[in-house]
């Protein structure tokens, strides 16, 4: 699983993404977040007028959501490594 850690090294690349789930969020708002997830569950519960459980619960199902889409990606990223590196012994025997 992504940890927070993660999104926050990659806030900016999220930013998008961000703003797909929560619309009404701007640039400003997300850059002084800069991925703190503390700062990101009370900016949507005051925002959007609702509970901190329900913000946190937000958040954390965007983090999962990024997990589920980085997942695949890291599958694809192994077999085409693992891929090169047998082209590569091939090439060294033939």
């Amino acid at each position: 699983m992504m940890g927070w850690n993660t999104v926050e090294r990659n806030w900016k690349e999220l930013k998008g993404k961000l703003k797909e789930t929560w619309g009404d969020m701007t640039d400003d708002e997300l850059d002084v977040i800069a991925g703190k997830r503390e700062q990101l569950v009370g900016k949507i519960q005051t925002k959007y007028e609702i509970a901190r459980e329900e913000a946190e619960r937000q958040v954390n199902a965007f983090a999962h959501d990024c997990d589920a889409a980085k997942e695949p990606l890291k599958n694809v990223g192994e077999a085409v490594s693992s891929r090169q590196k047998s082209v590569k012994k091939r090439s060294l025997y033939t």
